[in-house]
Formats: structure tokens, sequence, C-alpha cells
């Protein structure tokens, strides 16, 4: 797993709460576990003007103009600002795959869904918690100073502005560690490979019976 530290990024404004996992990667393009692939068909349905489908040659599609991460002004984006209750619905784990395949490596929120939080962790894509005023605050810049970059530190848990203001953020210590290692569900119980081994050599020693040959 990618590991996060520190992060400048071009943020794109994404003005909508309760943005649910289907919206975020719908469900007709959740046919791989490859964790790669998926960030062609983010926000499938807010993208594009027709009817996505897997396998599609998505460069053909009509683009809906409209759409935030269609805008030129945003091409490049690595930080998402977005409203409350951001990836609502569904478990899927797609979802931060998708985000984190297109390019995002943050996400800026007055909250997230609990499950869609705790899967972006895993997937080395930081969720970040900010005040609804603050949220406020950085949308008012992003749309009115193009090319709005922010600088998100992980080890400090700051944002900050190009004009110098910083916001803090709390990430529970745990999640912070795995994420600045780059460390995911199996890098964690590696850690303790050592132990692991030498608890599996005594339990042969104690119980043979339990490791027949071959």
């Amino acid at each position: 797993m990618k590991a996060f530290t520190r992060h400048t990024g071009l943020v794109a404004p994404m003005d909508r709460s309760n943005v649910d996992t289907d919206m975020i990667i719908p469900k007709q393009f959740l046919k791989s576990i490859k964790r790669t692939g998926f960030g062609p068909n983010l926000f499938d349905e807010l993208r594009y003007l027709d009817e996505g489908q897997p396998g599609k040659d998505n460069s053909q599609r009509p683009l809906n103009p409209e759409f935030v991460l269609n805008q030129a002004r945003y091409q490049g984006a690595s930080v998402l600002l977005t409203r409350a209750n951001f990836g609502c619905g569904s478990s899927r784990e797609h979802a931060p795959w998708a985000l984190e395949d297109f390019g995002f490596r943050a996400i800026i929120a007055p909250s997230f869904a609990d499950i869609f939080y705790n899967n972006c962790f895993k997937n080395g894509l930081l969720p970040l918690v900010l005040k609804e005023e603050e949220v406020d605050e950085l949308f008012r810049a992003v749309e009115s100073v193009e090319g709005y970059a922010l600088t998100v530190d992980l080890e400090n848990q700051t944002v900050a502005t190009p004009d110098g203001k910083i916001y803090h953020f709390e990430v529970d210590e745990f999640r912070r560690h795995c994420l600045l290692n780059g460390l995911d569900d199996i890098g964690v119980t590696l850690e303790d490979a050592d132990a692991i081994q030498a608890y599996e050599e005594r339990r042969k020693q104690e119980a043979p019976w339990l490791f027949p040959a071959g």
C-alpha cells in the first residue's frame, strides 16, 4: 500500500452531500478485485452523458461539461473537497479503489460514512474531517482561485492553504501509523512476523501432532 506522509495537490470541489458508493463507482463496474482500472468509471453517471457499461471505450463517450472533474481547471486534481456523509450506501471497497486509481490522495469533508472511512485508510487514501465552516471557506477559495492547491500533512495533522492558513484535523493513532508507513491489514500482521514464527516453532515442540510431516 502506498504510504501517505505529506501531499500538495490541486483541489477539485464536489459540492454535494450524501454521495453514496454507487455514485462513486456504479455497481455494473464491480467485476474485478484487482484494485486498478476503476478510475475511468469514477462518478460515471455524473462524468458522462450516456450510460456506461463494462468494457466500453470511455474515450469515445460524451463528457458532461458541467461536471467538475471534466472542467479544464481541475484536470490533475489529487485532493477532493466535498460535503457531509461522503461514501454512504453500500460497503464496497471499490469506491476508494476508484478514487485512488483516478489520482486522488486525500478527501476533505465535514463527515464520512464509517465503512467508507475505514476502507480509505486500508487503501492508501486519506479521508480527513474539517469543521463545516472550514469546508465552506475552502469551497469559496477553490471556486475563486484557479489552480488552488492544498498541502495535507498527515504527520502533523494539518491542512495548509496557499496563503499560509492552517487547519487541524484528527486521526486516531493506529490509522495514522498505518497510513504513514503504508501498512494495510497484511502489512500490520507482518510487522509481527518474527513473533508469529517463534510461536509456531514453539507449538511444534509442544504439540508436534498438530503439524503432520509433509
